[in-house]
């Protein structure tokens, strides 16, 4: 059976990459992105109500592993990345159909003919991505306090974030343009995005990671992530 869905909107994120993207929603909640909506769905009678709505859930596509093949098993970063689980007792976003799921708070709902946008904070998503679906979030239902986690029971450890003082000077010269992006970097290096096999162990590597329009040069110093340097792309 064939089943053909259309994207109903799209993502305009500051993430322009895989890499450094939150692992899971909710983690770095410095950072907004839009949704903006597609024809013909950009009407204001399609959300009508949603406003009072804090949080949203998004059924979204992993458009960039759509010609990826699938495994039967992954490697969860929260496991070393040296474990293997089923792909379905993972969020790996290499699946049969590569569809995920992000629970996202709903800032508001802004209407320019023709353009529809959902503005959101929380979410993991690359810029670019494709929305399927939207449903808000019923926390007497969604919310379950009791269940488990198995091995995902406990938020991440956060490592040290340290700026060097050209990165310093760098944010410095951003300020006026992106007052938020000092508390974005931290929140974004301090769940180390480097491949989960590393650990939290040093190594020699520089990192480069490109958010909004700028690429972050970083490095790892002992346990501590320390930013080098900031510069437009």
């Amino acid at each position: 059976m064939d089943i053909n869905l259309q994207p109903i909107g799209i993502i305009h994120s500051p993430f322009k990459e895989k890499f450094a993207v939150p692992r899971q929603p909710g983690l770095v909640n410095s950072v907004e992105v839009e949704l903006e909506l597609l024809p013909p769905y950009n009407q204001q009678e399609t959300v009508r109500g949603l406003e009072d709505f804090s949080h949203i859930w998004l059924i979204f596509l992993f458009h960039q592993n759509i010609n990826r093949n699938w495994h039967t098993t992954v490697r969860p970063p929260r496991l070393g990345g040296n474990k293997k689980v089923g792909v379905f007792a993972s969020r790996s976003p290499f699946r049969p159909n590569p569809v995920g799921l992000s629970a996202v708070e709903l800032l508001g709902i802004s209407y320019q003919k023709p353009r529809l946008i959902l503005h959101l904070r929380g979410a993991d998503l690359v810029d670019g991505t494709p929305i399927l679906d939207i449903k808000p979030y019923l926390p007497y239902s969604d919310s379950l306090p009791s269940a488990s986690g198995s091995f995902a029971t406990e938020e991440p450890v956060p490592i040290p974030v340290e700026f060097s003082p050209q990165a310093e000077n760098d944010l410095a010269d951003l300020r006026e343009r992106l007052p938020e992006l000092r508390q974005a970097i931290i929140e974004i290096l301090e769940q180390d995005p480097r491949p989960a096999y590393r650990g939290k162990k040093t190594d020699s590597n520089r990192y480069g990671v490109r958010i909004y329009n700028l690429n972050l040069k970083w490095e790892m110093d002992g346990e501590t992530a320390r930013v080098s340097a900031i510069s437009p792309i």
